[in-house]
């Protein structure tokens, strides 16, 4: 674990900073420079290109990781790559061909409620290669187990960047439409940066001849395409499904709820950046007994770092909406259904690192294939029932069942859990915290009051997690910060 540790703290340094920064753009700049039916517009854009880009990518930025470590001989990892960058160029030169020529019946599909997205509808399609081959560039430094310099590009670039148009936008110097171009240029510039830094850590010649088990490469891909598709649909399908029985300023206001509840799943992006190609090694290798150590580990730590987290929010978020505009209102259930969602995500460790390396794949795409499909009905059901909170009820119902569905196939498969008794004193650690602080509050101002609290909420839950040892790794981390023993 002493790799993933190291990688992983820096890696939460800095996606802790891009979700600072992207609250900042999020909750502050978006809703005072910005108006309402604008920043619908720009989340539904990226909704959308989230929904579409695993489908370009063909599942090349996990087949990467899956079979790279499993070549030996220089001249295959140079065939398997050169597949890896060509396959994608096709998918997006057929997706284009078929957009071109349904250009019209796209716009169409805007053209009674929303009419806003029309002339930006082209822009997804930029944004949704800038997305896939980025992907693919980071599986690509992943595998040589270099994650950090690629997750600053990830977490950092594109909210630095939004923020300064953001800036521009409020005095003037640019226009909307001239934002919304230019936030398309930044995806795609962060992508050439990602690039350069990739083809830097391995010497890359191009090859036309595809390698030796392309047929398992092939299969693995497709399979993987779908399961990712499903994976990235169960988290964008709530707003873009928003946006077809609402109005489009909706989705901010849905997105500003859901994007403060992701915070949550902030520990898991940045311990999987490591853990993903290490569990890929691990299961090539057979080392099933570092695997199951890992899993526990990996789940014990996410969810003990995940669970303050989720108390910080939902102790504070009514003093945070104090400080945002009147017109994004506060959908508590929101927060809270979406925020148990992430932290169940984080419980499950690298169970989805072990499933997509593993010769199991297949059931996750049939499981994700019925969760879409559940996802997809609820939306249907609860958005018109609930409004803005039926889109979280859809997502929380499906994306439970999926986890659930995933923890049964890892236990019956490869024998393995990643629970413990520390898990479940965890659990009530997080219970406890989030009933003890929810109901009460100083008497100051909003953020004085969540700073204030949040320093309490933050030393009371560490210093229980220190005495009960929750986590041998957590505890050497709180030794070296505060300089114990």
């Amino acid at each position: 674990m002493g790799v993933v540790v190291n990688q992983s703290i820096k890696n939460t340094i800095i996606t802790l900073l891009g979700f600072g920064i992207g609250g900042i753009n999020t909750l502050f700049l978006f809703t005072k420079f910005l108006e309402e039916e604008y920043y619908g517009l720009v989340a539904y854009l990226l909704s959308a290109s989230n929904l579409i880009w695993p489908l370009m990518a063909f599942g090349a930025h996990n087949t990467i990781i899956k079979f790279y470590s499993s070549y030996t001989d220089k001249s295959q990892q140079n065939r398997f790559l050169s597949l890896m960058l060509i396959l994608p160029l096709c998918i997006a030169l057929f997706i284009g061909a078929i957009g071109a020529i349904l250009y019209q019946y796209i716009l169409d599909f805007f053209s009674e409620e929303n009419t806003i997205v029309q002339p930006y509808v082209w822009t997804i399609y930029v944004l949704v290669i800038a997305l896939s081959y980025f992907e693919i560039f980071f599986a690509w430094s992943k595998v040589k187990l270099k994650s950090v310099y690629g997750n600053i590009i990830k977490e950092l670039f594109v909210r630095i960047g939004l923020m300064i148009l953001l800036v521009l936008v409020y005095y003037k110097i640019i226009t909307i439409e001239q934002f919304i171009y230019a936030l398309v240029g930044v995806y795609v510039l962060r992508l050439i940066i990602m690039m350069l830094y990739a083809f830097n850590l391995h010497e890359f010649k191009i090859s036309f001849s595809l390698p030796n088990n392309y047929v398992s490469v092939f299969k693995y891909s497709i399979l993987i395409l779908l399961a990712g598709s499903v994976a990235t649909l169960l988290i964008d399908l709530d707003k873009t499904m928003i946006e077809r029985y609402l109005p489009i300023e909706n989705v901010a206001k849905y997105g500003i709820c859901a994007y403060i509840a992701s915070v949550i799943i902030i520990p898991s992006r940045a311990m999987h950046q490591i853990t993903y190609p290490l569990t890929a090694k691990l299961i090539n290798e057979k080392g099933f007994k570092q695997l199951h150590e890992l899993y526990k580990k990996s789940s014990l730590n996410l969810f003990a770092i995940s669970g303050l987290i989720f108390i910080l929010i939902l102790c504070n978020v009514h003093q945070l909406f104090e400080l945002i505009p009147d017109e994004y209102e506060l959908f508590i259930w929101v927060v809270l259904l979406i925020g148990i969602t992430k932290l169940f995500d984080n419980l499950l460790g690298n169970n989805n690192s072990i499933l997509f390396n593993s010769d199991y794949y297949r059931l996750i795409l049939y499981i994700g294939i019925g969760m879409a499909i559940l996802a997809f009905i609820l939306n249907l059901i609860c958005i018109p029932i609930f409004g803005v909170t039926g889109a979280a009820i859809a997502t929380f119902g499906a994306v439970f069942c999926y986890n659930l569905l995933k923890l049964w196939i890892v236990y019956t498969k490869f024998k393995m859990n990643p629970f413990s008794q520390k898990t479940w004193v965890t659990f009530v650690l997080i219970v406890v915290f989030v009933f003890g602080f929810y109901f009460w509050n100083f008497q100051f101002n909003p953020l004085v009051n969540i700073g204030m609290k949040s320093i309490l909420i933050g030393l009371g839950y560490i210093s229980v997690l220190f005495i009960l040892n929750i986590s041998s790794d957590i505890n050497t981390v709180i030794k070296k910060v505060f300089k114990i023993g």
